[in-house]
């Protein structure tokens, strides 16, 4: 079986919205009345599972059609949603046996008619998905600002969860604020059965668990537990998640059902009350406050440093894994990041989506879905440019790897690439790059290959295309840089220059 592919960004589309469309004027004529369309792909292959990320609604023709029951079996392996056969030209109905397979494997089968083409499929699926996707972000934004309208009250805590159960399952959510022994400090919503707020609290514990017992001389052990997690009881659906702040509350949240973009207001509503329950700011907080207030008043970052305290300090830089087409800030996914490894220190002023968190100590930070972690090794507060460059090169490193997390191995790792100056790096390498630099297809594929030393089909696989595509643009690149890339000196020339574009 193929390796799971993360979804799209936009919801999914269901079969019976794209049935409802009368001028395509298509036909259900076997398996389950509905199924969620992720996308669409067109093949005559006489198996296409090699080619199918799953989800799909799969069009063809039947062209190299000989085996319907072993075609549907492998398109259903493959997890389709959905076969679409359009009659003409290679069949004038479609075929008895692919219906009879279909119905015995419990795939959806869509009958095209003549006049319909599998681009306007195509174009009306993607048109429904924009409409999906313009209503949840509607939603969503609508939420946003009744969430953070309900902070502002004079009873914040309470008005949050009324506000976020009233956004979820049409008003008919429940909500409860639990403390770290899992006792309720505020609830909001519909009470649903005792079994169902057992169920809720056990959940909660998921991401909130007990502190484990402390080893006399021994270091706190770290934090491990999830910032989220998910699962049902009967018919309701369940979410908790950690709020941060060092507080160890957690939200959990009951619902009847689920709807694309509940779990992005359940994070405003989790950023919002990790603010409103995080204590006011001691000592430590308030020499931190007035560090900042000198950088911003023109001190430098050596004065400042004393004010930041002994401890030592990470850095963190972030890329999102999957966007949503116009990549751009989002600071609301950036704060849910913040919240999830535990810090207020959130930069979220990248344009291409990247964020930057600094963490105030060293604790041991997990990968999170949807982004790329690069992490520095801790430093002392007068380091934190360093680490800054480290945080960096390990986020590069990561995502030419494909890693979810890479972590700095301090300055015993650098090797060779430290005795190089920052500025004289990035200068080399802008020179040596040109011809690729406006080209992000052409230099993530050759920072793959590399580091993936010229495996045509691994890289073929970590970037998502086909091996022929990755030999062209490798081809390309070396045409371009006017660079032999057999040679190995030519390569580990190239690795490094990499590095610094």
């Amino acid at each position: 079986m193929p390796e799971p592919v993360t979804s799209p960004p936009t919801p999914p589309v269901s079969l019976a919205e794209l049935l409802a469309r009368e001028e395509l004027g298509l036909r259900r004529i076997a398996g389950p009345e509905d199924a969620d369309l992720h996308w669409v792909h067109t093949s005559e292959m006489g198996d296409p599972y090699p080619y199918l990320l799953g989800g799909e609604l799969l069009l063809t023709a039947g062209v190299q059609l000989t085996d319907p029951d072993h075609y549907v079996s492998r398109v259903m392996e493959a997890g389709a949603a959905a076969l679409g056969f359009g009659v003409a030209p290679v069949y004038d109905t479609v075929p008895p046996a692919l219906v009879a397979a279909c119905e015995r494997h419990g795939l959806p089968l869509v009958e095209v008619p003549p006049p319909t083409t599998f681009t306007a499929i195509a174009r009306a699926v993607w048109r429904l998905m924009a409409e999906a996707r313009h209503r949840e972000l509607r939603r969503v934004a609508q939420a946003q600002q009744g969430l953070a309208t309900a902070a502002a009250r004079p009873d914040p805590v309470p008005a949050v969860l009324r506000q976020l159960t009233a956004r979820l399952d049409g008003g008919g959510a429940w909500a409860v604020l639990l403390s770290a022994d899992g006792a309720p400090l505020a609830t909001a919503g519909r009470t649903p059965s005792p079994e169902t707020q057992a169920a809720l609290t056990r959940l909660a514990r998921v991401v909130n668990p007990p502190e484990p017992a402390a080893t006399k001389g021994a270091p706190p052990a770290p934090r491990t537990a999830p910032a989220s997690a998910t699962d049902t009881a009967g018919a309701s659906h369940l979410a908790a998640y950690a709020l941060a702040g060092g507080q160890r509350l957690a939200l959990a949240v009951a619902s009847n059902r689920r709807e694309a973009g509940d779990h992005t207001i359940a994070g405003v509503a989790v950023v919002l009350l990790s603010l409103l329950t995080t204590p006011h700011q001691g000592a430590a907080e308030s020499a931190r406050a007035a560090a900042l207030v000198r950088l911003l008043l023109g001190a430098n970052a050596g004065e400042v440093a004393p004010l930041l305290g002994a401890e030592d300090w990470t850095v963190v830089h972030a890329r999102p894994t999957v966007t949503s087409g116009t990549p751009g800030r989002d600071p609301l996914a950036a704060a849910a990041l913040g919240s999830a490894l535990g810090s207020a220190l959130v930069d979220a002023t990248d344009e291409a989506g990247g964020v930057r968190i600094l963490l105030s100590d060293a604790r041991e930070i997990e990968p999170q879905a949807g982004w790329t972690l690069g992490v520095s090794s801790p430093v002392p507060a007068s380091d934190l440019p360093a680490a800054e460059v480290r945080a960096e090169r390990a986020v590069r490193r990561a995502e030419a790897t494909r890693s979810p997390l890479v972590r700095d191995r301090g300055e015993a790792g650098e090797g060779i690439a430290s005795l190089v100056a920052p500025d004289e790096a990035r200068a080399h390498a802008r020179v040596q790059l040109a011809p690729i630099a406006d080209s992000p297809a052409l230099t993530s594929t050759l920072r793959t290959w590399l580091s993936l030393h010229g495996s045509w089909d691994r890289t073929a696989v970590a970037l998502d295309v086909h091996r022929n595509t990755v030999r062209q643009r490798i081809t390309r690149c070396a045409a371009l840089l006017d660079a032999d890339l057999d040679d190995a000196d030519v390569r580990m020339d190239l690795w490094f220059t990499l590095r610094w574009l």
